[in-house]
């Protein structure tokens, strides 16, 4: 048999192992491995000496904008930014215009990311009171998950009642898909909110007090109660909060099927970062206090936290640039610059490369049912790599971004492990630091 590409003279990296091999593909799909320097005949063999090779990642969590905001990113630009920052597949966020909240906003959002996208993707569909009726219609269109926005957010999206939460989870956990919250407490960021513009606060660590721990804290353990009593399986989005990781460990303690991310920005900076930074740096939730960061990492390692992912949400400059920091709007880019982020934190010592892969493919892939077709090295899964360098030293640079906005808080941080070839179903995107193809990028939808 003569193979489509193999990846020879890598380590291939699993969260188990880390082992000497190379990788065989077929029509798109990991097809054997083989160990040794003696190979089989294919069309292309790429030589992989000294580098690893990971099975592709995957962002849950990005906002390309695609439709209806467009001045800030789309598809082509963020999938592109993705595959250059060594992510295979992102699963892209509702609050678009029109939201996807039905199977016609849906369509609209998987035509403009089909035409464009890089690398592959799964769509999120939005809750609404008002949508209920449309949930069951949205899974069986091919949404990866549902997502309940219970505070403001870009967008103004509503968030739903109490009891139309509970009702929609219930409707949610007949499709056996996840659903994922937004987990701020509305009236506590209000009050805290007016009270600090009340005293003439308009500096950047205000934003951070209006948003104090215990409004994230309690959406948690709200959303955990509601979810319990209605069966759903569910997932913390942008979980920032130490309370946050002890909510979520009790509740897996006692067998509630609950989920949680966090993201680079949680992990490695702290609200003081805001004084250098200021409004570039804005994010709901906010980025908080040490304790928060190192809680953030003990539940990483141990379990707690079940995936890496960015919450990239591009703005342009004068969005976010604000003297005041109450106009400046929330979010900035974040799916190029995880990957060398992560990967330094690996070369300190932080976590294993074994043990990123887990939160970084594995983890994401299982939480969206996309696994095993994504997040795994195994004979029949999709040949998605992400392809890195350990000891490849670099400088995170805003203006060479591949997204529209040049926005981010890492701007100038020097990173150690990258990524320098992209691999989606068997094809080369990115090849040693160039684009050499796409767009190409196909739907996932979930395994049910």
């Amino acid at each position: 048999m003569q193979y489509d590409l193999i990846i020879a003279n890598g380590q291939v990296v699993t969260p188990e192992a880390t082992f000497r091999a190379a990788v065989l593909v077929k029509e798109g799909k990991v097809a054997g491995f083989v160990s040794g320097d003696a190979l089989p005949p294919a069309r292309e063999t790429y030589d992989a000496s000294g580098l690893y090779v990971l099975p592709g990642l995957i962002d849950i969590h990005v906002h390309f904008r695609d439709p209806g905001l467009t001045y800030k990113e789309d598809f082509g630009t963020g999938s592109l930014a993705a595959a250059y920052g060594g992510i295979t597949t992102v699963v892209d966020m509702p609050n678009v215009n029109p939201p996807t909240a039905t199977v016609e906003a849906f369509q609209l959002k998987l035509a403009e990311a089909s035409k464009k996208s890089y690398v592959d993707f799964g769509i999120v569909g939005v809750v609404f009171e008002e949508n209920i009726g449309e949930i069951e219609k949205l899974a069986d269109a091919g949404v990866v998950g549902f997502k309940i926005f219970m505070g403001e957010t870009v967008g103004k999206l509503p968030a739903p009642s109490d009891g139309g939460i509970i009702e929609a989870m219930k409707v949610i956990a007949r499709t056996g898909l996840r659903v994922g919250v937004h987990a701020e407490n509305n009236q506590i960021l209000r009050y805290y909110t007016e009270k600090l513009k009340a005293a003439g606060r308009t500096d950047p660590v205000a934003h951070v007090e209006g948003r104090p721990n215990i409004a994230e804290a309690e959406c948690i353990a709200r959303a955990i109660m509601f979810a319990e009593h209605a069966g759903a399986k569910l997932h913390i989005y942008h979980m920032s909060s130490r309370e946050g990781v002890d909510l979520v460990a009790a509740a897996k303690r006692r067998g509630v099927d609950v989920s949680a991310e966090t993201g680079p920005h949680y992990l490695l900076l702290d609200y003081t970062h805001m004084h250098k930074v200021g409004s570039m740096l804005k994010m709901n939730p906010p980025v908080r206090a040490k304790e928060d960061q190192q809680r953030l990492w003990e539940g990483l390692l141990d379990g707690t936290i079940e995936a890496v992912a960015t919450d990239h949400s591009p703005h342009t400059l004068e969005e976010k640039l604000k003297d005041n920091i109450w106009e400046a709007i929330p979010g900035f880019c974040g799916v190029e610059t995880s990957v060398p982020l992560m990967l330094t934190e690996v070369n300190k010592g932080r976590m294993t490369l074994n043990h990123y892969v887990k939160v970084a493919s594995e983890g994401p892939a299982r939480l969206f049912n996309m696994y095993p077709q994504k997040g795994c090295l195994r004979i029949g899964s999709d040949a998605d790599f992400t392809i890195v360098d350990m000891n490849r030293e670099g400088v995170i640079k805003a203006e060479a971004l591949h997204s529209k906005s040049k926005v981010t808080p890492f701007d100038g941080f020097q990173v150690k492990g990258m990524p320098v070839s992209t691999i989606v179903r068997g094809k080369f995107v990115v090849r040693d630091g160039k684009l050499v193809g796409g767009p190409f990028g196909q739907l996932v939808r979930p395994v049910r």
